[in-house]
């Protein structure tokens, strides 16, 4: 006996479940699908890191930062805090989890293409790939208690860029040579999650999470002699490595019949807590394969708390419309990292320093679409889940420390059912800009790409005798 993987408005309101006879997948169809998925999530992400091809803007604070959720709300506009399915468990607000009937792994990767210009007239074509997200939930009360474990960035720093000139060379400066540094940037912070969501009763769900961050930023300066063999290559790399716990809490209000027969209307939140990290920066010296440490410092840092809020409606079975915010007050970022005299400076970590961080917030709207609604007869393409929407956000970074910028998006994506029910896979599109070419800054065009496998089967049955 199964869930209907897509609930309909009545079942999110009393409970009661369709049933659909489908195929069973095995145990081991699952584990050999999780190996693959950590498989993919190890490669890319260590040729993310290695290519040094994204974003310049990653190059500031700690690195762009990833706001993943599910594959349905990425192709929403990236919010979905209130959006309650039965196929996705959204990592935003843990309150949604208490919904959940299937054991479910999902997984995906995506690929960006970023054109960057400059005022001037420079432009440079950029590539990146990377693993967005690895989630497992399974329910130990069906639609009543929800356990959710994820394993995602949470930022990333990935860049490179070119300079070059000439510099005066010699005992006496007596000629010049032609000399090129080259910047680049890799790493990032990992979130590890776990934690489970409750409904206390048909209209009220809460939920919260334990979080641990951890990872290394490095930026590193090459700077290369073409012209003189008298002169040696030099690399100094600076990075930070840091780790520590924070928590998410969330809530989930349900109405019903609300603007019509047969309808629903969700509102969702949630807080991130300010999370105290802590770990040591360090500089080194490279010259061929050799390493030298210059410098470690140990010190912390804290993050700034984050707020969700979210509204969904539902006006029948086919249609879903949401609408989004986010808040972060990257303006209160901590370090107590000091330079080499003692004084507090946030020169060197985060890169470009606390006058480059400023808050965040971020507005998304989305709608899905699956014309079959609850007509599990209908044709395949009616049984699709088309989706579109769009987000404004203001960055947490300004390079120049007084330009805001922005980033704006529209997103889109489909559905694909599979003959398991339960399982679906998704793919997603994301179209925007960002930046600016004002004030000497740079502005990309970015298109993404991404494949989502969202794995669900029914665990832990109770057997009847017939």
């Amino acid at each position: 006996m199964m869930v209907s993987p897509r609930p309909t408005f009545s079942t999110m309101r009393d409970g009661s479940m369709q049933v659909l006879s489908t195929q069973r997948f095995s145990l081991f169809t699952v584990l050999l699908a999780m190996t693959a998925l950590l498989a993919m999530a190890t490669v890319p992400t260590a040729q993310a890191q290695s290519n040094g091809e994204g974003t310049i803007y990653s190059r500031f604070g700690l690195g762009s930062l990833d706001g993943f959720s599910s594959s349905q709300s990425q192709a929403m506009g990236g919010g979905g805090y209130a959006l309650r399915s039965l196929n996705y468990n959204p990592n935003a607000n843990p309150a949604l989890w208490s919904d959940q009937v299937y054991t479910r792994l999902s997984g995906g990767a995506g690929f960006q293409s970023i054109s960057a210009e400059d005022g001037r007239g420079n432009s440079g074509q950029l590539t990146s790939g990377n693993v967005q997200a690895l989630q497992f939930n399974f329910p130990l009360y069906e639609r009543t208690l929800g356990v959710g474990l994820s394993f995602q960035p949470y930022s990333r720093t990935n860049y490179s860029a070119v300079r070059t000139g000439r510099a005066p060379v010699g005992p006496q400066k007596e000629t010049e040579a032609e000399y090129e540094v080259n910047f680049s940037g890799s790493g990032g912070l990992q979130r590890l999650r776990g934690g489970l969501g409750y409904r206390i009763s048909d209209a009220l769900s809460v939920g919260a999470t334990a979080d641990l961050l951890f990872g290394i930023i490095e930026s590193r300066r090459r700077t290369q002699w073409p012209d003189t063999q008298a002169l040696r290559d030099v690399i100094v790399s600076d990075g930070v490595q840091l780790s520590g716990l924070t928590s998410t809490l969330g809530a989930h209000l349900a109405l019903a019949d609300v603007l019509a027969s047969d309808d629903a209307l969700s509102v969702g939140a949630s807080v991130t807590l300010p999370a105290p990290l802590s770990g040591e920066r360090y500089r080194t010296l490279d010259e061929d394969l050799a390493r030298d440490t210059l410098s470690v410092q140990r010190g912390d840092v804290t993050l700034p708390w984050a707020g969700r809020l979210g509204v969904s409606y539902q006006p029948n079975a086919r249609w879903s419309f949401t609408l989004d915010g986010l808040f972060e007050p990257w303006s209160t970022f901590s370090t107590s990292f000091s330079s080499s005299g003692g004084q507090t400076s946030p020169a060197r970590f985060p890169v470009g320093g606390t006058r480059t961080l400023t808050d965040r917030w971020r507005l998304s709207t989305g709608a899905e679409v699956v014309p079959a609604g609850e007509d599990n007869l209908a044709g395949y393409f009616a049984q699709v889940a088309y989706r579109f929407g769009g987000y404004v956000e203001q960055m947490y970074v300004r390079p120049d420390g007084q330009t805001n910028l922005y980033e704006f998006a529209a997103t889109a994506g489909v559905s694909l059912p599979t003959s398991l029910a339960g399982t679906r896979i998704d793919l997603n599109t994301t179209v925007g800009t960002r930046g600016t070419t004002s004030n000497t800054l740079v502005r990309d065009t970015f298109v993404g790409v991404s494949l989502h496998i969202n794995f669900g089967e029914r665990w832990f049955q109770r057997r009847k005798l017939r």
